[in-house]
């Protein structure tokens, strides 16, 4: 079963957020900040990151940069979750070493067809 780092600081958000991703049978992690993201990819491993971008402590952008620095992170998709909807905001995302990019709120189906993209296989 393929696990998922959810990074969100919003509880609603990673609340619902979560429950879709495990009703579609995902393994489901959660960080609330950006040090705690660290933090817990480095411990566990995921095979997926959703990183929200507006963090506190350290943004998501600050965060993927730290990720992208070991190299057990270098292949492992990260895909930015922000309002932030422009296109130079996107830029930045992908400049910080995010793999992709949605805009809040986030389109679940669309969401799910990129992760399982980057998933292959794997439930």
């Amino acid at each position: 079963m393929a696990k998922i780092l959810l990074v969100e600081d919003n509880e609603m958000n990673r609340d619902v957020l979560a429950r879709l991703l495990q009703r579609r049978g995902f393994t489901v992690i959660f960080a609330e900040d950006g040090e705690a993201a660290v933090a817990m990819a480095l411990a566990e491993l995921p095979d997926l990151i959703l990183m929200d971008i507006s963090l506190p402590t350290m943004d998501g952008y600050t965060a993927t940069q730290c990720l992208r620095q070991h190299p057990a992170m270098q292949a492992v998709p990260i895909i930015a979750l922000t309002a932030h909807a422009l296109s130079s905001d996107r830029k930045r995302a992908l400049d910080a070493g995010c793999t992709d990019y949605e805009t809040k709120p986030v389109e679940f189906a669309r969401l799910l067809v990129k992760i399982e993209a980057y998933l292959g296989d794997r439930p």
